[in-house]
């Protein structure tokens, strides 16, 4: 799976102004409402409604780990709850890691993993953020819009905006909104994810929520809707769980 906006692929070369102002085009070329070829509901576990052409909708997980300075990289595809397909890559790093510029650190790397994969997925799930972000366009909506694939950002922490509601101790399957601030390039009060709880215990309510964002080419709404039916029993959505193990089992072997 090669860019299909090879303009806007993340250059580590580029200074800190230049890569901003990528960022920026990235955002303007980003779909944040549902450009979807299935019907969101199809997005399962198991037994997934199958797409007008027959095939079930294939989402991947993307998740790294990183070794000295080099990034390992890993996709797992999934078509309901069966593993079609795993990929990886193993890149240096250029940059180290600047808040709001990560996709300038991680985003080449990712792409070379996506070189080496034969499926073409119907849907992409990160490890970060998508629209939650200073300039709308964390690592799901840079890769989302270089590939122009869909794609939905999963943070386990807020980078910027703001929540409507408290976070704190919410039952699992909560959710609320979160909302641009003068921090975001969105105006204020538009709805750039949501936090999303999607682990919980009663007898002790720790667990923090997930913060979901649109990458590209999916709506907030939708974003969470379909992290919410990728919950596998476990903090983290299945597709990104099992990259993130992917990537540590790599990391293994090219430790050795």
């Amino acid at each position: 799976m090669r860019p299909a906006r090879p303009d806007l692929v993340p250059d580590s070369a580029l200074s800190r102004e230049e890569m901003e102002g990528l960022q920026r085009e990235v955002a303007d070329a980003a779909v944040f409402a549902d450009g979807l070829g299935f019907d969101p509901a199809a997005v399962s576990l198991a037994g997934s409604t199958l797409l007008d052409d027959g095939e079930r909708p294939t989402v991947a997980g993307v998740d790294q780990a990183f070794l000295d300075d080099r990034a390992v990289s890993a996709i797992v595809v999934l078509r309901g709850g069966e593993v079609i397909e795993r990929a990886h890559a193993v890149s240096e790093l250029s940059i180290p890691y600047v808040p709001g510029l990560l996709s300038f650190r991680e985003g080449g790397p990712i792409l070379d993993a996506f070189e080496s994969l034969s499926a073409t997925p119907d849907l992409v799930v990160f490890d970060g953020s998508g629209r939650i972000h200073f300039r709308e366009a964390g690592i799901a909506t840079h890769m989302g819009v270089v590939l122009d694939v869909p794609s939905v950002g999963v943070a386990k922490s807020l980078l910027c905006g703001r929540p409507r509601e408290s976070v704190d101790g919410r039952p699992e399957g909560w959710r609320t909104p979160i909302e641009a601030t003068d921090r975001v390039s969105a105006p204020n009060g538009t709805v750039i994810g949501y936090a999303y709880q999607s682990r919980q215990y009663d007898s002790n309510r720790t667990i923090n929520p997930l913060y979901v964002s649109p990458g590209h080419r999916v709506s907030a709404e939708t974003a969470v809707d379909v992290i919410a039916r990728l919950g596998g029993g476990y903090k983290l959505p299945e597709p990104t769980r099992l990259a993130d193990a992917y990537a540590a089992e790599v990391k293994r072997s090219a430790g050795n």
